[in-house]
């Protein structure tokens, strides 16, 4: 089935469990366990086992390390083509943590771009975003909204810092809430030279290990159950289930760290102290400059406010459709 206006045959694939590339017989990012699947990185929304998974170095070393093991596994280092029948593929820098890859396809159909989840900005944890070409670009628009305009992230690691020596000074810890796989190295990264005592959750020492295995260098931390936790800085999840590690410490002041802290009723929502909008991912601004830099004819959107981003796009004169529109969740797009 085929959506009427959306736009002229360009690549054929098909949106349905990952986007499907049936002259490669690829899936990318499928939440599915596939014969064939682009891992674009290892966090576990699209982290899943496979038959055979495609992904960088560093992304399949993660996935190991926070116990998904593949079948067999295609290691493809970032810039490296690699043949497949029916055309080839090349990884790049996403910029969103540690071996994140976008994947440009290249068949008689002509050339592709997925980015999965990526960002423009700079980050202290990670390889540098890169960008490619190509006549059809299939993008995450997590963050696809005017508002979502995030300050600079020196700005907001420096008021992190604040946060914690402002919490120790009044003898509170202060909990930083983190993601235990990209979010919690950078704002490790970012400790690196405050002379702040540190102590981690032990999934975010997992992920640790395997960053300084790829060159990443963190400061001095204890892990939880090694010391207490009054007067240092604890980073965590925000799950529950490492939250039940905090009752111990008598005074905390918490912090969430997330993109989704430029919401106005952010602090409500993760019930904390503070909220700093340091994020992974693009925000609106960089989703157009990212367009811009690709120059596709076409332009599919995914994840977040894709429809509304889309919506944006053709409103600057691009060709743009969403992909998770209501009538579009198992749509085979001849393009």
């Amino acid at each position: 089935m085929l959506k009427s206006g959306m736009g002229r045959a360009l690549f054929p694939f098909e949106y349905r469990n990952g986007i499907f590339l049936p002259e490669l017989n690829l899936r990318l990012d499928p939440r599915r366990r596939a014969p064939l699947a682009f891992v674009s990185h290892a966090h576990a929304d699209h982290a899943v086992r496979h038959e055979r998974a495609v992904a960088t170095p560093a992304t399949l070393a993660l996935m190991k390390a926070r116990g998904v093991k593949q079948a067999q596994e295609t290691a493809v280092p970032f810039g490296v083509e690699r043949e497949f029948p029916g055309g080839r593929i090349e990884l790049f820098p996403a910029g969103h943590v540690l071996g994140s890859a976008q994947i440009l396809v290249t068949t008689a159909s002509g050339r592709l771009v997925y980015t999965g989840d990526f960002k423009l900005r700079p980050g202290l944890s990670c390889e540098p975003p890169a960008i490619r070409s190509a006549e059809v670009l299939i993008m995450e628009t997590t963050y696809g909204l005017p508002r979502y305009r995030f300050p600079p992230s020196k700005e907001v690691t420096e008021a992190i810092i604040a946060f914690c020596r402002d919490s120790l000074s009044n003898g509170a810890a202060p909990v930083l809430m983190a993601y235990s796989l990209g979010k919690a190295q950078e704002v490790l990264v970012a400790l690196k030279n405050t002379g702040l005592p540190i102590v981690v959750h032990e999934t975010i020492a997992r992920v640790v290990k395997v960053y300084r295995d790829y060159g990443i260098d963190f400061p001095d931390f204890s892990t939880f159950g090694e010391a207490p936790f009054e007067g240092k800085v604890v980073i965590t999840p925000p799950s529950s289930t490492a939250a039940k590690a905090l009752p111990q410490v008598k005074n905390v002041r918490r912090a969430a760290i997330t993109g989704w802290g430029l919401d106005p009723s952010a602090r409500y929502r993760f019930k904390c102290d503070a909220v700093f909008p340091l994020s992974d991912h693009a925000d609106y601004e960089d989703l157009f400059r990212y367009v811009g830099q690709v120059s596709p004819r076409i332009v599919y959107t995914l994840h977040g406010y894709a429809e509304e981003f889309a919506r944006d796009l053709r409103a600057r004169g691009m060709e743009a459709w969403s992909l998770v529109s209501n009538n579009q969740l198992e749509l085979p797009l001849a393009f």
